[in-house]
């Protein structure tokens, strides 16, 4: 189980660096290449400090979710702030280069508790971020047709965006241009009312 008490400063630019390379190693090697040993190598630190920092490695991983999370947040409340459309739902449903990033963590939840509890809280948030954002640039549509909520347009537009990045990290990219096309069309169709 993860602790949540942090033993090194939040703001300590250690603290940061060690985020920064567990994050990259996660993307460049996948989260089993995250020990602290490994990490205090590449940050050119003693993996005592890992520990210093982060008291097991599960409060390490928690915090590079987190941090990107909450990173993530921000960002779309800035597009969406910039352009309230679909459109900019669309480009945050869970394609494109934080997908990778992604597929990691959904892979360590599968074997850690405490990192599958804090994915479905931060999915959930961001979520009801998501279908707000929806319900707002909706709010003023003629009509749509029957069924055509803001969940079944949101769990649409994730699950393909989402089953999309894991084929192309597999190198399976068949039926993706179409797909895109469509979904991009069907976008378009919606925002313009």
């Amino acid at each position: 189980m993860a602790s949540t008490r942090r033993i090194g400063a939040a703001d300590s630019k250690t603290r940061a660096k060690l985020l920064d390379v567990a994050e990259r190693l996660m993307i460049e090697e996948g989260y089993p290449a995250v020990t602290s040993r490994r990490l205090g190598r590449e940050a050119d630190l003693s993996n005592q400090l890992v520990h210093y920092y982060f008291r097991t490695m599960d409060d390490l991983f928690l915090e590079v979710f987190r941090r990107r999370a909450e990173e993530g947040f921000a960002r779309f409340r800035k597009a969406m702030d910039a352009n309230p459309s679909l459109r900019t739902v669309w480009a945050f449903s869970g394609g494109g280069p934080g997908a990778g990033f992604n597929i990691e963590f959904a892979a360590m939840a599968n074997h850690r508790k405490a990192i599958r509890t804090e994915m479905a809280r931060y999915a959930e948030q961001f979520r009801t971020m998501q279908l707000d954002a929806i319900a707002e640039v909706l709010a003023d549509h003629p009509s749509l047709p029957d069924g055509l909520t803001p969940d079944v347009i949101l769990v649409t537009m994730t699950g393909v965006a989402q089953t999309m990045a894991l084929e192309e990290a597999l190198g399976v990219t068949a039926g993706h241009d179409a797909t895109l096309a469509f979904i991009d069309d069907l976008v378009d169709q919606l925002d313009a009312g």
